[in-house]
C-alpha cells in the first residue's frame, strides 16, 4: 500500500496586471477598508434601513473584503495602488485605487497631521529643537 503525499502547499494569489495579464507582486502590506457613512454600505449592497441604522450608532463598520495593496508588474515595471476586492477563496477583481479612497483606510497617517490636534500644537511640535527647548520661549 503506497502512501500519498501531502501535495496541498499554498498557492500563490491570483491577482493579474489589468493591462498585461501577468502575475502582480505584492510590495506593500494590505491597508484595510472601513465605511463610516450609510452611502458607503449602500454602494456595497446593503439596504438603505440597516446601513443607516449601523451609522447612526457612530460606528465604524470594517469592509473585510475589500482593501488597498501596492503592486509590481514586471511588464510595467511600475508600483500601482489598487483596491483589491476578494470575490471567493481564490478570485480577485483590482481597480486603481482612487484618492478618496484613503479617506476610507485603517492605520494610515492622515496627510495634514492628526485633525484633532490643534494648530498651536502643531506648530510647537515642528518648532522644537533639541536640547535647547522651545524656540518661541527662549529668554
Amino acid at each position: 500500500m503506497t502512501q500519498r503525499r501531502n501535495r496541498n502547499r499554498s498557492k500563490r494569489r491570483g491577482i493579474f496586471c489589468p493591462t498585461h495579464s501577468c502575475y502582480l507582486d505584492s510590495v506593500s502590506q494590505k491597508y484595510p477598508l472601513y465605511a463610516d457613512r450609510a452611502e458607503q454600505l449602500q454602494q456595497r449592497g446593503m439596504s438603505r434601513r440597516k446601513s443607516v441604522a449601523l451609522v447612526a450608532n457612530g460606528r465604524v463598520i470594517p469592509l473585510s473584503n475589500e482593501w488597498l495593496e501596492a503592486f509590481w508588474c514586471d511588464q510595467c515595471q511600475a508600483t500601482c495602488w489598487y483596491q483589491v476586492k476578494r470575490q471567493d477563496a481564490r478570485t480577485y477583481s483590482l481597480s486603481p485605487a482612487p484618492s478618496s479612497l484613503w479617506q476610507q483606510v485603517s492605520g494610515v497617517i492622515h496627510p495634514a497631521g492628526n485633525p484633532s490636534v490643534g494648530e498651536f500644537t502643531r506648530t510647537q511640535a515642528r518648532a522644537n529643537v533639541y536640547g535647547k527647548g522651545s524656540r518661541s520661549y527662549m529668554f
